[in-house]
């Protein structure tokens, strides 16, 4: 019987250490992305992705492998992402995708955490007159298919009693044409979407991003179910880059940071604890990862932040300490 015990306990072992050993043996990260989101994760005409999500996928090789620029990117349509996930011919996904009941439950995939709140707003022409939603009434409403958007919308129009014309493309590209070319008036999405499409309308000015939403939309990375050191190391990756925000530690001061008094940067720097060990990595795996990409204030800025073309305010995605729901448990 022990030996039994003893033979599935290995089995689960490699098991859990099979994602791990995967990208180690190729030397990068296969990370699943959008098919081009600005801010989020959207190659340049050199083939150069970048985005907050490109960066949560940076920061896992950083860890991983002791090197952000160990990634491959996947980009990936709605309707695919999650067989790539299951297949295994992606490591982890990391593209703008909402966590759900039905996606965290019925998939084989797990969510590693939020890094970034959204909710799904409504983007109308000027020309429309539609200032809020009760005016969407009848409007003809452009959605890319295969996302939440499809399902909170039509619970909104019908909670509400309203009417709507759906008009359904397979691409968020295809979407943004299909609004600037007149097939509908008003596009729905996240509004991380929404300030991203709109720096790529030839005439932003014309169009509106209305205040309110209709839904709750968390984004975040996801693995699959069955590998929970894989699941750790991505969550803590996250959540690793906003404790260091917390605690004041970024990419200018982590070398000095590491000399700080404090217990709490020295254990999350790997001064004077190994943190990594547990999750079979070394022990500096949260200072490459805050040397190399950052931490999550400075991922938030330079990739939607007030300071980039997208121009989001912090807003819920600030601190907790700061008024915002970004909230890590402590690295002890």
């Amino acid at each position: 019987m022990m030996g039994v015990l003893a033979g599935l306990t290995l089995l689960a072992a490699a098991s859990q250490a099979s994602t791990l050993s995967d990208v180690r043996s190729k030397n990068y990260l296969d990370c699943g992305v959008s098919t081009g989101i600005p801010g989020f994760s959207n190659p340049d005409a050199e083939g150069r992705w970048s985005g907050l999500d490109v960066d949560v996928c940076r920061a896992v090789a950083a860890a991983v492998l002791g090197d952000a620029s160990k990634v491959r990117y996947t980009p990936l349509p709605p309707s695919d992402r999650f067989n790539a996930l299951s297949s295994g011919e992606v490591d982890m996904l990391s593209r703008n995708t909402t966590w759900t009941h039905a996606r965290d439950t019925t998939l084989g995939m797990i969510f590693a955490g939020i890094v970034f709140y959204d909710g799904q707003g409504f983007m109308v022409t000027q020309s429309s007159g539609i200032t809020g939603l009760p005016e969407l009434d009848g409007a003809a409403i452009c959605i890319q298919g295969g996302t939440t958007s499809e399902l909170n919308v039509a619970d909104y129009f019908r909670e509400t009693g309203m009417n709507y014309q759906p008009v359904v493309f397979a691409t968020s590209d295809q979407t943004l044409r299909g609004f600037e070319a007149g097939r509908c008036n008003v596009l729905t999405s996240d509004l991380s979407q929404l300030y991203a499409q709109r720096t790529r309308l030839k005439n932003p000015q014309a169009v509106t991003i209305l205040s309110e939403v209709i839904s709750k939309e968390p984004l975040g990375p996801a693995v699959r179910q069955d590998d929970m050191q894989w699941y750790n190391i991505v969550k803590w990756t996250v959540y690793a880059m906003v404790n260091a925000e917390e605690y004041g530690v970024n990419q200018s001061n982590v070398d000095a940071m590491r000399e700080s008094p404090k217990p709490v940067i020295q254990r999350m720097l790997g001064v004077n604890a190994d943190t990594g060990r547990a999750m079979g990595l070394s022990a500096d795996w949260a200072y490459q990862i805050i040397r190399q990409v950052g931490n999550y204030g400075e991922v938030f800025e330079r990739n939607v932040g007030v300071s980039s073309p997208l121009g989001f305010e912090r807003g819920l995605n600030q601190l907790w300490n700061k008024g915002g729901l970004l909230y890590a448990p402590p690295l002890r």
